[in-house]
């Protein structure tokens, strides 16, 4: 599922969606958890041709199931649910408000007749040494599990909202469809390499998607630090310009995060990708910093502070720029609710269009983790 709008850059991901609070764990072999999470938008736009000052919500849920009989292999279900679609069907935006699974995303997942099941894979993991190991996974799998990670900047349940602040943002990246993914872990060095085979994009076409991350993870005395490069490509299936022959992708970029105490951190990210297809956007770049609710006696809490750029493509998007602030107030162990704001602008050349949206986002999020 390309959350980014027609034109996105086609890539892959780290993490599955949602980082749980905890687990219930049945037992050694069976756990369960999840996140549900509801939230409210309401946008003041203007320059867009109509009456467009709307409040939406949603209530997205997640429940992931582990079986791992032994320390080398593992089977993981995700189910996906939801009600409503939030401001999806009336943003103005190239861009999605709120980057979560919603009531039309976990229904034909794809272009597929398959509802509700995100995910269903198995791992083996073969380990050797005191920080070695090799794990190979096969199954319906979401890419942003294993590429284009971030520490401050992942999760649309618990940190920024708008997709460009999320993994699936930077690449428009595929998920919940066939796959297989190799990882290598040896000391502070890693390295995923994935394959795909995506039912529909956009333009109706099967397609397959490949993508490879080095990543380098050291920890020092300053803080910890994660520096990732990723490529990634698809076979010749979507669409030009002009929508009369298929060309391929082609996409490569870095996602960065750093610790500086235990207080402040600090994300980048950067993309490009060719313009052989019809892209909205030929480079993405953002950055920003989180900030730690124990720096004012808040253990649990964080502030989140983000600015992207995006460079328009072939499309007729001259350039669109989201900026966002978010203070997330830790209730309990389970609990989390967040305030939101953000400010969005989509700037076209003359001859596309001559309205250019822009306006404000407010909103308010509600996440509980089991």
């Amino acid at each position: 599922m390309n959350k980014l709008k027609k034109g996105c850059v086609a890539a892959v991901p780290l993490l599955v969606s949602g980082t749980n609070a905890f687990a219930y764990e049945v037992n050694d072999m069976f756990s369960i958890s999840g996140v549900i999470a509801a939230a409210g938008q309401c946008q003041n736009v203007s320059d867009t041709g109509s009456d467009d000052d709307v409040c939406r919500g949603a209530v997205p849920f997640q429940t992931e199931i582990s079986v791992t009989p032994d320390d080398a292999n593992e089977f993981f279900f995700m189910l996906g649910y939801a009600s409503g679609n939030g401001l999806n069907n009336v943003n103005p935006f190239n861009v999605a408000t709120w980057a979560a699974n919603f009531e039309d995303d976990v229904i034909g997942i794809n272009g597929s007749n398959r509802d509700y099941l995100l995910a269903a894979w198995y791992k083996y993991t073969s380990t050797y040494g005191d920080d070695n190991s090799v794990g190979v996974t096969f199954g319906i799998l979401d890419s942003t599990a294993y590429i284009d990670g971030n520490e401050y900047a992942n999760d649309e349940y618990t940190q920024f909202m708008n997709e460009v602040f999320v993994n699936s943002g930077s690449y428009g990246l595929p998920s919940y469809d066939r796959g297989a993914v190799v990882e290598w872990n040896t000391g502070n060095w890693s390295v995923n390499a994935l394959g795909m085979n995506v039912t529909e994009n956009d333009d109706g076409n099967n397609y397959n998607f490949f993508s490879g991350q080095l990543g380098y993870h050291p920890k020092t005395s300053m803080g910890d630090g994660n520096y990732r490069l990723i490529v990634a490509s698809t076979n010749t299936r979507f669409l030009d310009p002009t929508g009369t022959r298929l060309e391929d992708r082609l996409a490569y970029g870095l996602s960065l995060d750093q610790a500086f105490g235990e207080v402040i951190g600090l994300f980048v990210r950067f993309a490009w990708q060719t313009e052989d297809a019809a892209v909205n956007y030929k480079a993405i770049y953002s950055g920003g910093l989180n900030f730690a609710g124990n720096g004012w006696g808040r253990d649990g809490d964080n502030i989140g502070l983000g600015f992207a750029l995006l460079e328009g493509g072939n499309t007729g998007v001259d350039e669109s720029q989201v900026a966002e602030v978010y203070y997330r107030l830790q209730v309990n162990d389970a609990l989390g609710v967040t305030a939101d704001v953000q400010y969005i602008s989509d700037k076209y050349e003359p001859t596309t269009q001559t309205l250019n949206p822009k306006g404000w986002v407010l909103g308010f999020r509600a996440t509980a983790e089991f």
